[in-house]
């Protein structure tokens, strides 16, 4: 019990929803290390007509178990649709990671790019996964001819892990799309963690938080090198 409450817990805590019983379900063994779930993304990079990127346009698809948990959740409010619950989750979801810079970071040739606020998103069940698509400004247009840039998307406490599929199930390399900017090559780079990271979060319990940054050292990269 007091783990099944500890996970719901900090459920709550990221995403701000009420966790249901289901989640007790989950083996002790299950609950004994990070990450305790993980969300699939894909990223397209939005350019404009001069070849300035301007944003991110991210797509989350939450594990398939959580994905359950939110449904269940949502179609036990009476009088309540699932797609108006799942606006409401949408708004919820955008206002929590505004807080935490949406859990992404933007590099330009290694200087950190400032983002402007979410006011594009929508949450949705597809394929039976909760998914929440939303466009991430830059919070001003940068060039990209002759710049290398690359973005980290990660939970600082490395509670949920965060992985590049493409949203067909390919492979990550085709999950990260630039449209429009010639001569650019694209590559999602592999997190590469120091065993002794990897450790750390092993011996981490549900209701543990690692140290701040954890996650950082477990989050791939997505990269764009153009000419």
């Amino acid at each position: 019990m007091p783990e099944r409450i500890a996970l719901m817990s900090k459920w709550r805590s990221v995403w701000s929803i009420v966790a249901v019983g289901a989640v007790g379900l989950l083996s002790s063994a299950a609950v004994q290390a990070h990450p305790h779930g993980w969300i699939d993304i894909s990223v397209r990079v939005i350019s404009d007509a001069e070849g300035n990127a301007k944003g991110l346009h991210q797509t989350w698809r939450m594990d398939p178990f959580y994905s359950l948990v939110v449904f269940e959740e949502l179609q036990q409010v009476d009088g309540a649709s699932l797609e108006a619950g799942l606006d409401q989750l949408g708004r919820e979801i955008r206002d929590n990671l505004s807080h935490q810079h949406y859990f992404t970071e933007v590099r330009i040739d290694g200087e950190r790019q400032p983002l402007a606020d979410v006011t594009e998103y929508t949450a949705l069940e597809r394929n039976n996964r909760l998914t929440f698509m939303f466009i991430l400004p830059l919070e001003t247009p940068q060039p990209l001819a002759g710049k290398t840039l690359e973005y980290q998307i990660f939970d600082p406490t490395y509670y949920i892990e965060m992985v590049h599929e493409g949203e067909d199930g390919s492979p990550a390399e085709q999950a990260l799309i630039l449209n429009g900017v010639p001569g650019c090559e694209l590559s999602i780079v592999p997190a590469n963690p120091d065993p002794e990271r990897v450790m750390q979060a092993a011996l981490l319990d549900v209701d543990e938080e690692g140290e701040p940054g954890l996650g950082r050292h477990f989050a791939e990269t997505g990269r764009v090198v153009c000419r």
